[in-house]
């Protein structure tokens, strides 16, 4: 195990118990303002927040920031799973650490979706992190895939449809309105077909 994966450790046991004498706000306090302007720009900086902490190794702050019961979902080849190989400790110290460098950020409520590549431009990732009361609690790796994110809604019925006769026996249908919001642009960088997935938010 690396020594930074047993300084993350070891913190990370320190920081469970500190979690239940104090409230998580105050401990984020020096992370995120007190009034942010708008919640998205929050996230926002809280992720960020994440990725310099990682870049420079910060235990400190990286344990401030994710929760300790982080949920991780992974989607690309096996060999790509970086994030967990350095948080886990599974990455050795002489192994050559990935640069996670966001080139693109943007958010849809507490949804914070990062998009970046590798200096060679042949590795494309996306991280679509959960943000709840300035912790982060989920994130979903893509990695050489290319992706859409949806926003789930309902399309707003026609006047004509309405003014039927509500004595109808049959169930009114809703239709279901899913928007395209946001879609990757990096994945076409890294030279060949990458599968494409859906995130409906």
């Amino acid at each position: 195990m690396s020594k930074f994966a047993v300084i993350l450790s070891a913190k990370r046991s320190t920081f469970k118990a500190l979690q239940e004498l104090a409230n998580s706000q105050e401990i984020l306090a020096e992370i995120t303002e007190p009034n942010p302007p708008t919640s998205s720009r929050k996230n926002q900086e809280v992720v960020l927040a994440f990725y310099e902490a990682l870049k420079s190794r910060d235990v400190d702050t990286i344990l401030k920031i994710l929760a300790h019961d982080l949920e991780r979902w992974f989607h690309g080849p096996p060999s790509h799973q970086y994030m967990m190989r350095l948080l886990t400790g599974e990455q050795k110290d002489n192994d050559v650490p990935f640069e996670f460098s966001p080139i693109s950020i943007t958010s849809f409520g507490n949804i914070v979706i990062v998009e970046g590549c590798d200096t060679s431009g042949s590795i494309s990732w996306i991280h679509a992190w959960t943000v709840t009361d300035g912790l982060i609690t989920q994130v979903r790796e893509y990695f050489n895939t290319s992706l859409t994110v949806t926003r789930f809604g309902n399309k707003s019925q026609p006047s004509d449809f309405k003014s039927k006769s509500k004595s109808s026996s049959t169930a009114e249908i809703t239709p279901v309105h899913c928007p395209s919001v946001w879609e990757s642009s990096l994945s076409n960088r890294v030279g060949k077909s990458v599968p494409g997935l859906v995130l409906a938010i």
